[in-house]
């Protein structure tokens, strides 16, 4: 029987702690905003890291992203930031979303208020 379990075991997919934001920022700027995260995941090297996030508007439009090309085994949690990013005049409230190279993108949007 234990050939059999470990032969499921297998099969199965792997349970992975998904990314999670612990903070977010949003500072406005002459050329739109400049939006910085700080994530924590367990990267475990190249096979599996927090590989980006994005801000989305309240629909689900997709306003910046900004793409992580490397692993950050030894630097938990970090922040990234994203400049630039155009977001339309009025909008009180941005989401943002993390993402992995194994479980893709997080079901969890953390909203972020601009100030």
């Amino acid at each position: 029987m234990r050939p059999l379990f470990a032969l499921l075991l297998l099969g199965a997919p792997a349970l992975a702690d998904p990314s999670k934001i612990v903070a977010a920022e949003a500072v406005p700027q002459s050329d739109g905003w400049r939006i910085s995260v700080t994530l924590r995941h367990p990267d475990t090297g190249w096979a599996h890291y927090a590989d980006g996030w994005r801000i989305e508007a309240e629909d689900g439009t997709i306003l910046g992203t900004r793409v992580l090309t490397h692993p950050h085994e030894a630097e938990q949690p970090f922040t990234r930031s994203l400049s630039t990013v155009a977001i339309p005049q009025g909008m009180a409230r941005v989401y943002i979303r993390a993402r992995c190279l194994v479980d893709g993108w997080s079901a969890d949007r953390n909203p972020l208020d601009l100030p």
